[in-house]
């Protein structure tokens, strides 16, 4: 493991594994760490060598001076290209691959726009970035969204009750609920959902051009989805699915918690 010191940013630590040779940057869904991805080990990690990295508010990454204004504004995308230019500064600038799954897709998106000619192949499960999400928008760009967001998370019950009322509508299911829960049973980890999604708020991939790259460039790009996801969808995705040519667009039989040991036996046993 290690970390990058990104001016402007602070220092974002990364975590490294897997038996493969081939450089891929990950980056995780939200609640997790770069070790999400380990429990691939038959499958991506195989091939792969692994630089998991946290998320800010998350894990052992953490920002350098940024004032609460600052995070509520949002990271310029610019900052983005900055972890693979400091990543070379510390491995060498070359060819490399991204994966990301859930919100954790808009940073692999971005670097893939940004170094279409240094990538190899693009990873994304259950991928934020690729449609726009109603949800998020409204917390995140409408004026009344964003202050209800700022109650809920002030909120002991608002948040709980919320959730609930998800679920009850089908949603969510059991297993993001039961994430999501344990995510906001504090007013710190409250904070951390309220602060997370308010950092990233402006990392916005363009899908037209990065499907136009991919194109281009030859670089191989797997899509999974769960079939009974109603968070990251695949039909919110075909769009960008339909742009992409030679794209292997898989649909399991899971909902939005794809990165497990079930996700691993389904890769390695697709047919060569």
């Amino acid at each position: 493991m290690g970390f990058l010191d990104i001016d402007g940013l602070g220092k974002a630590h990364y975590h490294e594994y897997g038996t493969g040779s081939k450089p891929m940057l990950a980056f995780h869904g939200y609640g997790m760490t770069g070790r999400q991805f380990h429990v691939l080990e038959k499958s991506i990690l195989q091939d792969h060598h692994i630089y998991g990295f946290d998320h800010f508010f998350h894990g052992e990454s953490k920002l350098n001076g940024w004032t609460e204004q600052q995070i509520l504004t949002g990271m310029p995308r610019d900052l983005v290209k900055a972890y693979a230019e400091e990543w070379f500064k510390q491995h060498g600038r070359q060819r490399f691959s991204v994966m990301g799954y859930s919100i954790g897709a808009n940073l692999a998106l971005i670097l893939a726009e940004e170094y279409p000619d240094l990538i190899d192949e693009v990873i994304l499960m259950a991928p934020d970035g690729l449609a726009v999400y109603k949800g998020f928008d409204i917390l995140m760009n409408r004026p009344w969204g964003r202050y209800m967001f700022k109650v809920v998370t002030k909120s002991k019950w608002l948040a709980p009750t919320l959730l609930k009322n998800l679920k009850r509508v089908n949603f969510i299911d059991q297993s993001l609920y039961t994430i999501a829960y344990n995510e906001i049973d504090t007013e710190q980890k409250r904070l951390d959902v309220y602060y997370t999604l308010n950092l990233i708020r402006l990392l916005k991939p363009d899908t037209n051009k990065i499907a136009s790259l991919i194109n281009t460039h030859n670089i191989k790009c797997t899509l999974i989805f769960g079939k009974h996801d109603n968070l990251f969808p695949k039909k919110a995705a075909l769009p960008f699915i339909g742009s992409v040519q030679n794209a292997k667009v898989h649909e399991v039989d899971m909902g939005h918690w794809l990165v497990t040991k079930q996700l691993d036996e389904y890769l390695v046993n697709l047919p060569q």
